[in-house]
């Protein structure tokens, strides 16, 4: 075999193994769309104000049980939110994290979640039962902003995790943070609800997650928002969860004393 018709020979498989992956991804790209058709975003209010998922509701019922049992935890703070829109903002370790915002509230609530998460079998079923709105990596989806707005606009709430993934890194510093929660808040003039798990989730170790009070950034309603008044508005969010960490271990601490007296 001359070397011309072996060049010929590997550019024809090649060019079938490109053809190969451009039907998949085409394939790909249809079941998504399909699966994507099927998924509801808003949930109409009942007679009471409440917006109701009842997919939520069932899984509230299957999986605290296991949750508590597997990781204990203890609530403190802001743990009853009221009716309306709020945009829980906390600190991620696990997949567990989505229980803890979801015990504060009956009503149902949108997270943002990488979007090829939507796609797997089961979970995403389910994601896509509860109006879960896809989030690229980056922060930067346009699609991903309208949604969580038309959301909020309808009177209720999302959760989001501004690291993006879960934190395996580091117990005392969080994983650098995502722009889009201070967006959010000031476009829709929606409070925040920050939230902080105050230690990694250990199997049948407690876990203290601490709820803030709402904080509403109308400093910065009605201004001609930059880059740099989002930045500044974003951290001032991150700020709040660390020194909710720290207020509640000055607790635990006070707490201990007073019990060795």
């Amino acid at each position: 075999m001359t070397e011309e018709s072996s060049e010929k020979q590997l550019s024809k498989k090649e060019l079938k193994a490109e053809q190969k992956r451009l039907k998949k991804q085409e394939k790909m790209q249809k079941k998504r769309e399909k699966a994507m058709k099927k998924r509801k975003l808003l949930f109409p209010a009942n007679k009471k104000g409440k917006h109701v998922m009842h997919m939520m509701n069932f899984l509230r019922f299957l999986f605290y049980p296991v949750h508590f049992l597997i990781y204990p935890y203890k609530l403190y703070g802001h743990k009853k939110v009221g009716l309306g829109a709020y945009i829980y903002m906390g600190n991620h370790y696990c997949i567990w994290d989505v229980f803890y915002p979801a015990r504060t509230t009956g009503e149902g609530i949108h997270y943002l979640m990488k979007e090829p998460l939507l796609y797997v079998p089961v979970v995403g079923y389910w994601a896509r039962s509860v109006g879960a709105i896809p989030a690229m990596r980056d922060g930067s989806d346009v699609r991903t902003l309208m949604e969580a707005m038309k959301v909020l606009k309808n009177g209720e709430k999302i959760s989001l995790f501004p690291e993006g993934t879960r934190n395996k890194v580091s117990d005392e510093e969080f994983l650098p943070f995502h722009g889009g929660a201070a967006l959010l808040a000031i476009k829709t003039k929606t409070p925040v609800i920050p939230f902080v798990i105050c230690n990694r989730p250990r199997v049948f170790h407690v876990t203290h997650v601490v709820f803030g009070e709402p904080m509403e950034l109308s400093e910065y309603y009605g201004k001609r928002m930059t880059p740099e008044d989002y930045a500044e508005a974003d951290e001032k969010l991150k700020n709040r969860l660390y020194g909710l960490r720290e207020e509640h271990r000055a607790f635990l601490v006070a707490k201990k004393k007073k019990k060795e007296k």
